[in-house]
This record gives structure tokens, sequence and C-alpha cells, in this order.
């Protein structure tokens, strides 16, 4: 073979090699993309008080889908935050509790996060607490496989979801008062039964609650009284919650 006919080979396979190596390259752009966090952690974080955080992680069917929760909590309570961990099935008894809780005075911050059967309780959840007057400042979903609506009050609700699998998106309802984000984290790669345990997935939760958590309460606007109300959103959020 000449040596044009050579650099013209080579080429060809150079040429293949980028075409072939363009979706990996894209790939590793939106992995980077989505390790980026929600939100970002103060500075501070490690002398804030975590202890009237109280994050309810609620796992799915049978207790064996969703054990990257576990993870989520061990990382949570590293950081002095109030954690529990149950099945799905306790949402109504679990939503008692945190608003006898916050009643008291012991807990000032209710998160929820729930995987599978536990996001599909999670609306449910919110509109119970609603109810006793306990309201949610986070609630973040993990592919829910039932179609729910989201109503009551919730600072913000993020509902991550695997679109080309069975995760559903969550319906906004004219009752809802609170930003509700939906997700689709199914084209980076994300399935059902890992999406809790992805380090990117559990490190954006873990981000948003910090968020939540040691930054301080919006003050009321003037001319109002114990709330203010979000731009474009309606969103009413209590001053001392």
């Amino acid at each position: 073979m000449k040596s044009g006919e050579d650099n013209g080979f080579v080429d060809v396979i150079q040429f293949r090699s980028r075409r072939w190596l363009r979706p990996l390259q894209w790939m590793a752009a939106a992995i980077l993309l989505m390790a980026l966090p929600l939100c970002a952690s103060p500075a501070n974080a490690a002398t804030a008080d975590a202890s009237s955080t109280h994050v309810y992680l609620l796992r799915g069917v049978l207790n064996i889908f969703s054990l990257g929760l576990d993870e989520i909590a061990a990382k949570l309570q590293r950081q002095g935050f109030n954690v529990t961990v149950a099945n799905y099935l306790s949402w109504s008894s679990l939503a008692d509790e945190a608003a006898a809780e916050y009643r008291s005075g012991r807990t000032r911050t209710i998160v929820l996060v729930g995987h599978s059967s536990g996001a599909t309780a999670l609306p449910d959840m919110v509109a119970r607490l609603d109810r006793l007057g306990a309201p949610v400042k986070l609630a973040i979903g993990l592919d829910s496989v039932f179609r729910t609506s989201l109503s009551g009050r919730v600072g913000r609700y993020i509902n991550f979801y695997v679109a080309n699998g069975n995760g559903e998106p969550v319906a906004k309802t004219g009752q809802l008062r609170g930003e509700l984000e939906n997700i689709d984290v199914g084209r980076i790669g994300m399935a059902h039964l890992t999406i809790d345990k992805s380090e990117i997935m559990q490190r954006k939760v873990i981000s948003a609650i910090d968020a939540v958590a040691f930054s301080p309460p919006p003050g009321p606007r003037r001319g109002t009284t114990g709330g203010s109300e979000r731009p474009g959103g309606g969103q009413i959020i209590r001053a001392d919650h």
C-alpha cells in the first residue's frame, strides 16, 4: 500500500472513531451536569444545627428494592439530621408523628424522600401533613411508578422519574401551594432499580436537603404578616418554616 493510501486509511479510521466516541462524550457531559448539585451547600454546613430537621425516607415494596435510601440516611445522620427510614405503608402514621413533632417545636423542617412506591405515597403524605398543620419544606420522589397529583403546602417538590421505563411525572392541582419540578433522568442512564443507589442521585438529594436545612427562612414582605409570595408561582412560604 502506498503512503498516500496509508494516510487515507488512517483518516477513515480516525473519522469513524470520532463518530463512535461522540455519544460517549455526550454521555460523559450529561453525567457531569447531573453531578452538579441542585443548590450549593452552605460553607458553614458543618457547624449548622441540623437537629431541628427530620428527614423521612420511604422505601418501596418489600423493603428490598430501595436500599439506596439507607445509604442516604447514613450520610444524613453523619451530618446530624434526624432520620427515619420506613416502608411506604407507614406513610400515614409517619405523617401523624411528624405533625406532632412540628407542633411541639422539636422539628422545624420536615423533609420527605421516597423511592418507587415510597415516591407514590409522597403526595398523600404531603396533603395529610398540610391538613395537620405541618407543611413540608422539601419532598423528593425517586421514580414513582403510578400517576399521582400534588396538593397542599410544600416548599419544593422534586420528582425524578425515568420516562423510558415505568416512571411517571407528578400532576399539579389547583390546591397546590408550592413549587413542583418533574425531571426526567432516564436519558442519562438512570433506571428504576438503581436510581436510589446512584452516587449522582444521592448527591443531588443530600444537596437539596442541605440547602433547605441550612438556609435561613425568608422574611415576610412589607405589608404581609407571616409569609412571602414567590413571583409567578403563587407559592406561600411560612416565615417560621
